[in-house]
């Protein structure tokens, strides 16, 4: 078996992200090990997201990826993970982060609909809180612990279902819009396959940004509280960045098209944030 045969790149890289990955803001040493992370991190999300493979052997794969990180073999189809678990020797980041990530992914194989917010902020604290902790164990931790860092990492992953919001429902039938909200609304997930909104839609959208801009106010500790000047940087950026995504997502269609920033005004999110951070 080869890399080749397990994992299926879906073709989304760095650019794709709603954040920047390993930018030239964080310790050049330590940028190997972040990009090291987020290969691991797109490898098994995008085996979790394949429309073409059956639940089964999606959590096969999955599977193999988390025995990978300790297990001694050289089977080489899983190059990605046993080169993260290199990586975690060397710098001591707790292995957690990446099997937590895992954990999620295979729970997107089996599961389609979340019940309520608290249901989907469960599945958003193993699917992208993850990713904020690695990188604060990397950098030598925060003095506000992992709250912050959630926070934004959960708003994040909201803001990312939310933009793709239609294309989830259409190539894999995933709605992560809270179910309650939906029903007190009238909506239904049928309406997720328009090329517009409806006000009943609409009005779980706004209910969900309503919530995400609950985290941010969590979220702009974050800067302060890290150990890493450079790190805050990145994460005042990040903040910025997420700041931005919330007033557009409130004021464009995401079933008309997939609301982003255009690259000055991310340009320019990064710029500021960077120098917000850097007096934290």
């Amino acid at each position: 078996m080869t890399g080749a045969t397990v994992e299926t790149p879906s073709g989304k890289n760095a650019a794709y992200e709603n954040f920047p990955v390993g930018s030239w803001l964080l310790p050049a040493a330590l940028r190997p090990h972040v990009a090291a992370y987020y290969r691991f991190a797109r490898a098994i999300d995008d085996i979790a997201d394949n429309p073409t493979l059956l639940a089964d052997e999606k959590i096969s794969r999955l599977h193999g990826f988390a025995d990978a990180l300790s297990s001694g073999s050289s089977d080489r189809a899983f190059e990605t993970a046993y080169r993260m678990r290199e990586s975690l020797a060397e710098t001591g980041v707790d292995p957690r982060h990446c099997l937590d990530l895992v954990d999620a992914f295979k729970q997107d194989a089996v599961k389609n609909r979340y019940d309520d917010w608290d249901d989907l902020i469960d599945y958003c604290l193993r699917s992208a809180a993850p990713v904020g902790r690695y990188l604060i164990e990397l950098h030598g931790g925060s003095r506000h612990g992992f709250g912050p860092s959630d926070a934004l990492c959960n708003a994040l992953q909201v803001i990312n279902h939310l933009q793709d919001c239609r294309d989830d429902f259409l190539s894999m039938d995933r709605v992560y819009l809270p179910q309650d909200w939906m029903a007190e609304a009238g909506a239904s997930v049928d309406m997720l396959a328009a090329d517009k909104t409806s006000p009943s839609l609409r009005q779980v959208i706004d209910r969900c940004l309503d919530r995400t801009r609950e985290l941010m106010q969590d979220a702009r500790r974050l800067p302060s509280g890290l150990k890493s000047r450079r790190l805050a940087m990145e994460s005042a950026a990040i903040v910025r960045i997420a700041d931005a995504l919330i007033e557009k997502l409130a004021r464009h269609d995401p079933l008309a098209a997939r609301v982003k920033l255009s690259k000055p005004h991310y340009a320019c999110c990064i710029f500021r944030g960077a120098a917000v951070g850097a007096f934290a």
